[in-house]
């Protein structure tokens, strides 16, 4: 098994190889989307808890080929300096990011010394493991097959002491006796000979991954959880102290992080400064949404996790994309992500990225829909995220931006809008209806549909001619959203 495992993921990256092309980029013409195998690309996706590669347990293959299946073209890995607890971590059941005794696939090879807290022997930090790179290999390259990319988080926070008791970098986990420091300064400049340690294992990651166009690496996951700085709240009304506490408080990272963050991306840089391709750095800068300060150099990307539309309207200017990379943690109804992705999107964002907790061990077609955790996901979301993706992918990406004046008012809706003004415009509403919505509108002979969000049925469409200025329209019946397409067809 290791040496079919092992041979494909050679065949697959020299095959690659062979027919390389620029790996994803920025467009040049829209740096708010993605330039990927000629295409200009929005990512949209609802997938597995991040543990495909360092999971045993996971095979991946199925997963992936669910994920196209549903017509989702993205997916995040961890690279495998974090594990969770089983059964414990986020009260999440079955975590794909909590392999069993013993299934823990890092990059480091076992030693010989039994004790590691996770189950069998401990890591040896200087060596690497053929198996774990065997899998990520082929993980990347079934991925590009299918036409995924694939964000690689090279680090997380660790949250709590438990976490930090499977790191490999803690002492306890490992032979090479790695500094004894306090868990919150492991992202830091200030963790003793660990550094070296994460130094080079980021660039064995990012030169194994050298090949492949569908890479993506972000810097850390959530790096503000471990060293926390109260920016802005979201309800400013709330009483103290819950005002200034989560899930309300929109925190980021303190300068400690934000220098080791630096450090990493000059790293992937560094690494990639004599190799043939230059991936997409990300940076994961808050929950919410917040205006950007400050990202580490190099970065194209930003991240932000459980996104509201106004971190797009925020940071629109940065001429970078802008990814809600994570959401997942409002119970297991679909409208509620199916909504936050409209929202996110329509607003101007690149990237929509759930947490799918139907994807476990045994379930890796995504067909577990029994209760696991504070999320949700489902074939069904799938589907219903596959509408918005292919209503994106109708539109002339490169050409769009957001649209604050084409709707001047929706009666009991939220509006969110892209346009190519005098040419295009692709609107969603947020509610339920029918409800009363007016346009401004140019003069013009306009064609249109009304697309039902969950269905992606026309549930009417619109044809008229207009002589310029306020339009009112009736929407149809709707319940939880629904999109309008609208083409200006002639003067």
């Amino acid at each position: 098994m290791m040496r079919t495992l092992k041979t494909a993921a050679l065949l697959g990256a020299v095959l690659f190889r062979l027919a390389a092309t620029e790996p994803i980029r920025l467009h040049p013409k829209n740096p708010h989307y993605f330039l990927f195998r000629a295409s200009a690309v929005a990512l949209v996706s609802s997938g597995e808890h991040y543990g495909s590669v360092i999971n045993g347990e996971i095979d991946y293959k199925r997963y992936l080929a669910a994920l196209a299946s549903d017509g989702m073209n993205y997916t995040r890995i961890f690279g495998g300096t974090y594990v969770e607890v089983p059964a414990v971590s986020f009260g999440i059941h079955r975590n794909n990011l909590a392999p069993g005794p013993g299934r823990f696939i890092a990059p480091w090879a076992r030693s010989d010394t039994p004790g590691y807290a996770g189950g069998g022997n401990k890591f040896d930090l200087e060596r690497w493991n053929p198996e774990y790179f065997a899998r990520f290999h082929d993980f990347l390259a079934e991925a590009s097959r299918l036409g995924i990319v694939v964000e690689v988080t090279l680090f997380t926070s660790h949250y709590v002491e438990a976490h930090w008791g499977l790191s490999p970098f803690n002492p306890a986990s490992n032979v090479n006796a790695t500094s004894g420091i306090d868990w919150k300064k492991l992202h830091t400049l200030d963790n003793g000979n660990i550094l070296a340690h994460q130094e080079r294992y980021t660039r064995k990651l990012v030169h194994e991954a050298n090949g492949f166009d569908n890479v993506i690496f972000e810097i850390q996951n959530e790096p503000w959880s471990d060293r926390t700085v109260l920016a802005d709240v979201v309800n400013p009304y709330l009483t103290l102290p819950d005002r200034d506490r989560y899930p309300n408080s929109i925190d980021v990272a303190d300068q400690a992080s934000m220098a080791w963050q630096a450090q990493v991306a000059g790293w992937i840089a560094s690494e990639e400064a004599t190799l043939p391709n230059k991936h997409l750095v990300a940076q994961n800068y808050s929950n919410f949404g917040f205006p950007v300060r400050a990202v580490a150099p190099g970065v194209s990307i930003i991240n932000f996790h459980y996104a509201y539309p106004a971190a797009v309207a925020l940071n629109y200017g940065l001429g970078v994309a802008l990814s809600c990379d994570e959401t997942g943690f409002r119970g297991n109804a679909d409208a509620v992500y199916r909504r936050q992705a409209w929202n996110f999107l329509l607003a101007g964002g690149s990237v929509f990225d759930n947490l799918d907790y139907s994807f476990t061990a045994g379930h890796e077609d995504g067909s577990d829909t029994e209760a696991n955790g504070p999320g949700g996901g489902s074939p069904q979301l799938r589907r219903q995220l596959r509408i918005l993706s292919e209503f994106l992918r109708s539109l002339p990406l490169v050409d769009l931006a957001p649209d604050t004046t084409v709707v001047r008012h929706a009666a009991g809706a939220y509006a969110r809008a892209l346009s190519v003004p005098g040419r295009l415009y692709a609107m969603y509403f947020d509610g339920s209806g029918p409800i009363a919505v007016t346009l401004d509108l140019p003069a013009g002979a306009y064609s249109g549909d009304w697309i039902n969000t969950q269905t992606g049925s026309v549930e009417r469409a619109e044809k008229f001619r207009h002589r310029g200025g306020p339009l009112t329209l009736q929407t149809p019946a709707f319940q939880d959203g629904i999109a309008l397409r609208l083409n200006r067809t002639a003067q």
